[in-house]
């Protein structure tokens, strides 16, 4: 006898069970746990539904990667499974061999239909089935605890789709035995009063990752906020309420709430990435005071920062500790950057990446920041594209830039003297100019990755890339 003979015969019983439609729950308390994967496989595949449910009933692992068998939702295997769940969770006392804890919805876990398929099984030693057989097999210990249910969201309509919209409604009726967790949250389409009925349905402590970008008016969002509240484990906030060639993006003050807490939902993130906020005056101050753990990146792009704006960000703990600030297409040339130079002085010993890019700022707004970015001893990427700034103001911010040991990679606009009258690069004044930048840097440290003017080049297409030490086409 070979040794595969073990494992396909456990398949073909397995599948004649399936096909002879005489499958109980009494024959699969019976069965070898190695089968229920083979058999569950081959019950999806041939769509034996009332097979389906039943081996749900008997389910002898801690989890069922569902999602990952279906790649793309189907309803009625939703429906199977969540059947054959229904008549367990309002047992007092359920099946011996009944060990499930976890339906996974989400398409991440491939490796467990592969290692108990016949193929995969054959490979695994005694030693490491018996292993994961032990380790799966331990007994629960106090409370019996709800059944969890992972998915994740990404709601692209106005309307949830058949299987999640069937999904919220099997949840909804079943509080205290099921927890729908989603680590994370999308909202493209949705409107308000619809995402607020979805987010009732979830366990909100699940959210990590949460992002509304659409078209939207928010205003109702004194109702929305006590959602976020609860979110205790957001890491990731990403807000873009406006247009991008194709999305309006509305401003900020629809999305604040008139409380004296308006956005109790950045209690906790790491990150927070605000993009086109029209009309920021006032509330970036409210959504800075919010935040009580210090973010890691703070991401601000497409907007206008006036003085009283640019106060709050070295004002507030929340930004003491960046790792990474970009500002993006933030129009500043009017504005007073000392407190700026303030922010860049407080986390001086810990920013790693400095983007101020196609921000506009001008040589003596720029000569403000250079004794603060001096001391920026821990910065790996500084990128100072599209500026208006000279040739001797920049060769004043090479020169403030030699004590930064790290700095691994720079990207630098091209001065205002190798321009046109069209603000376009003329490259033949250009690479002199470049030269003589490269010497006054080259006097204070060496280089390791820089770029001075327009990227990708407009000449030769190049990109900063670890082959390139000092680019320069002609």
């Amino acid at each position: 006898m070979s040794l595969q003979s073990p494992s396909r015969l456990l398949e073909l019983a397995g599948q004649s069970l399936l096909r002879s439609q005489s499958l109980t729950i009494f024959t699969l308390d019976e069965l070898p746990r190695e089968v229920f994967p083979l058999m569950f496989t081959e019950a999806f595949s041939m769509r034996y539904y009332e097979a389906l449910k039943l081996m749900v009933q008997s389910w002898p692992f801690l989890r069922l990667p569902l999602g990952s068998l279906m790649k793309t939702p189907h309803l009625e295997t939703l429906r199977a499974v969540l059947k054959g769940l229904d008549t367990l969770l309002g047992q007092k006392v359920r099946p011996r061999r009944w060990k499930l804890q976890v339906l996974d919805l989400r398409d991440v876990d491939e490796n467990f239909w592969t290692i108990w398929s016949g193929a995969r099984a054959l490979s695994c030693s005694p030693e490491a089935v018996s292993k994961r057989q032990t380790v799966e097999d331990c007994p629960r210990t106090g409370e019996r605890q709800p059944l969890k249910v992972f998915i994740d969201v990404c709601l692209k309509d106005s309307t949830l789709d058949e299987c999640l919209s069937y999904l919220c409604g099997w949840v909804h009726y079943r509080r205290g035995l099921v927890h729908l967790c989603c680590s994370k949250v999308r909202n493209y389409s949705m409107p308000t009063s619809s995402f607020r009925n979805l987010l009732e349905r979830i366990d909100l402590d699940s959210i990590q990752e949460l992002e509304v970008r659409r078209k939207c008016s928010l205003n109702q969002t004194g109702k929305f906020a006590p959602y976020l509240s609860r979110m205790s484990n957001l890491h990731k906030l990403f807000l873009a309420f406006g247009y991008d060639r194709e999305l309006y993006v509305s401003g900020l003050q629809q999305f604040i709430p008139d409380l004296d807490s308006p956005f109790l939902c950045l209690s906790y993130p790491q990150m927070l990435y605000i993009r086109k906020v029209s009309n920021v005056k006032e509330h970036l101050e409210h959504l800075l005071r919010c935040l009580k753990n210090p973010l890691r990146a703070f991401i601000f792009c497409h907007a206008y920062l006036a003085d009283r704006d640019m106060e709050c960000l070295s004002q507030y703990p929340s930004l003491s500790q960046l790792k990474e600030l970009h500002l993006i297409h933030i129009l500043m040339w009017t504005t007073n950057l000392e407190p700026l130079g303030a922010l860049l002085e407080k986390v001086a010993a810990t920013l790693e990446i400095l983007t101020l890019k196609d921000c506009h700022i001008q040589d003596s707004q720029l000569r403000v920041l250079l004794p603060a970015l001096s001391h920026c001893s821990q910065l790996t990427t500084f990128y100072f594209g599209g500026n208006d700034t000279s040739t001797d103001a920049l060769k004043d911010l090479l020169r403030h830039t030699g004590g930064l040991s790290k700095l691994g990679l720079e990207l630098y606009s091209a001065p205002l003297e190798s321009l046109d009258h069209r603000g376009h690069v003329n490259w033949e004044i250009l690479a002199p100019i470049r030269a003589e930048l490269m010497q006054t840097l080259r006097e204070v440290r060496q280089p390791k990755r820089i770029f001075f003017g327009p990227i990708p080049c407009p000449s030769c297409g190049s990109w900063p890339s670890e082959k390139v030490d000092f680019h320069l086409c002609s």
